[in-house]
């Protein structure tokens, strides 16, 4: 198959640049609010926000004409003697969604850990999100070599719709994805090139509507997550990696390939 970047084209009037100020990082706090609608024990408060700065990583943010309407948060951390980035969290208003202001910051983010001598960012996304796997691996070129089961203990269902139709207390599990930012595909795609990959060795499908299946099936939902988790574990413990993502409508799928 053929993996193309998308256009890179900024939305309109967006400046990325670090947050800084106290009345930035507590816009940071209400959008983990407005965008993930969590309850205040799962966010990351200002004062998390601003330790994580002396500690050497930064919070990036995206403005249009003043506001806050994106960021994303870079942790620094340690692999051995390797010191490289964790992205933590990054969240979008909802009026800018799909307008490429994620992809914006992502990329930002690549430049500024290039900058500071990093090769690596890694981080987690939910597994049965097709939208979320589309964009980590069809546009930013990530590759999938963990999994974790219950990585943050019971998940809080973050869209009020599924919380009311009792779409609770699902595992958290996640996938890691591994940003390579030197690598060939990578690289490519910070140019708004196209990279060609081969035909997979396997293909792992997921509900093509997750969100949807959470509202109207939450016991179909559950067992969905297990034997999509059941068949990834076995993929990787086969020596196998996820390097693209199938977005088929009714049955988009993880594209794994000989490492």
């Amino acid at each position: 198959m053929t993996d193309t970047t998308p256009s890179q084209t900024p939305a309109a009037d967006v400046e990325i640049r670090e947050v800084s100020s106290i009345e930035e990082y507590d816009a940071c706090i209400e959008l983990q609010r407005a965008v993930f609608g969590l309850p205040d024990l799962e966010i990351s408060p200002r004062r998390h926000l601003i330790v994580s700065r002396q500690a050497g990583g930064w919070t990036l943010g995206a403005f249009n004409e003043g506001k806050l309407i994106g960021f994303v948060h870079h942790l620094a951390a340690v692999r051995g003697a390797e010191i490289f980035g964790y992205s933590h969290m990054m969240a979008v208003a909802a009026d800018y969604q799909n307008r490429g202001v994620g992809a914006q910051l992502k990329w930002a983010q690549r430049a500024r850990a290039l900058s500071e001598g990093q090769d690596f960012i890694k981080w987690t996304f939910e597994p049965l999100r097709a939208r979320n796997a589309h964009f980590n691996l069809n546009r930013l070129g990530v590759v999938i070599r963990e999994y974790a089961v219950n990585f943050y203990g019971t998940d809080y269902v973050t869209n009020p719709v599924e919380r009311a139709a009792g779409a609770t207390g699902m595992d958290s599990d996640r996938l890691f994805a591994n940003w390579e930012l030197r690598s060939p595909r990578v690289t490519a795609f910070a140019a708004g090139q196209q990279f060609t990959l081969g035909k997979p060795d396997k293909v792992i499908e997921i509900p093509g509507d997750y969100s949807a299946l959470l509202k109207s099936d939450p016991d179909t939902a559950k067992r969905e997550q297990s034997r999509v988790r059941e068949e990834i574990l076995t993929a990787l413990g086969e020596g196998l990696v996820g390097r693209a993502f199938d977005r088929h409508t009714d049955r988009p799928g993880y594209l794994f390939y000989r490492e």
